[in-house]
């Protein structure tokens, strides 16, 4: 065998290093063609640079571009007659039953006063104003806290002989922190008894054939409600004031107002101006062609008055 004539530094690589010395190779490659690609595909012509997106504000006027605002949940194909409106919330609600039946049980009569009232704005002339014009057979209050502004529409009804059904739709959980100004509403095992104390006030002004809770969230309330192809002629928004509230609340109450019919709202003149209730008013009507009116604190959008271009 003929000895390896080889320089011994040549003698001495192994087949490791070759393959190592290849793979860096590859590796180097791959890297100089990926840095070339990326280069090439994120630096377009001039021309073609995008241009930054519109203000928010500017897109009201292209109904196109808010579409993924819009609410979109499917509704009922007919209305239901008023006179079946209690009866389906008793029914889909309620288990086809009163809610006020044997109220209160013995457990709580102690914790419920027999009456506590309190509201905001709940006893402006703008309620009677609207009931007067609009003489509703349905009336849906979204946002009721403990029912001041709808026990004073039932008595409104009542002054202009109107049998008028009223639907109080709200969650009854106060908002964090409420029971710091209500130290009176009681709490047991982390409930706190607002829609009892609601219950109770409805009793003792014994309005029972014309209030019905809906004790649901704004959101999930006027869902089911337009499945349930429940409508209103009247409907009044106070419950959440931030924007995205207000906003939510007043779409998905329009889809269940009667043609004609007149909805309405608290806080249209706060602190907050243009970034909460009245930011929503104003850009839900602009994109209605909807006229805004005002009562007092209260914002009014009459579809009867619509705008047609």
């Amino acid at each position: 065998m003929k000895e390896d004539q080889r320089p011994l530094q040549q003698r001495n690589k192994s087949p490791t290093s070759k393959l190592f010395t290849r793979s860096a190779a590859y590796v180097i490659l791959v890297l100089l063609s990926y840095t070339l690609g990326y280069l090439s595909h994120t630096s377009p012509p001039q021309q073609q640079q995008l241009q930054p997106p519109s203000p928010v504000f500017q897109l009201a006027d292209s109904l196109s571009q808010l579409d993924n605002f819009r609410v979109t949940a499917p509704c009922a194909n007919s209305p239901l007659p008023p006179h079946l409106v209690f009866p389906t919330i008793l029914d889909r609600v309620f288990n086809d039953s009163s809610p006020y039946s044997n109220f209160p049980p013995p457990y709580l009569s102690s914790f419920l006063k027999q009456r506590r009232i309190k509201g905001w704005g709940s006893y402006g002339a703008v309620f009677k104003h609207l009931i007067k014009r609009v003489k509703p057979q349905v009336i849906i209050e979204v946002g009721t806290f403990l029912g001041a502004s709808a026990l004073h529409m039932v008595n409104v009804t009542r002054e202009l002989r109107l049998q008028t059904q009223i639907l109080c739709l709200d969650d009854f959980r106060g908002w964090p922190g409420f029971r710091d100004r209500f130290k009176d509403i009681k709490m047991i095992n982390g409930d706190v008894l607002l829609f009892q104390q609601f219950m109770q006030n409805v009793i003792y002004f014994n309005a029972t054939g014309s209030v019905l809770p809906v004790p649901f969230s704004t959101a999930s309330g006027l869902e089911k409600l337009c499945e349930w192809g429940i409508t209103a002629d009247l409907i009044e928004i106070d419950a959440g004031h931030d924007f995205i509230s207000a906003w939510g609340d007043i779409n998905r109450a329009y889809r269940i107002l009667r043609p004609g019919g007149v909805i309405f709202g608290h806080d249209y003149f706060t602190k907050a101006d243009n970034r909460g209730v009245r930011r929503a008013v104003n850009l839900f009507a602009q994109m209605n062609n909807l006229k805004i009116q005002t009562d007092g604190q209260h914002w009014v959008l009459d579809t009867s008055l619509a705008k047609h271009n």
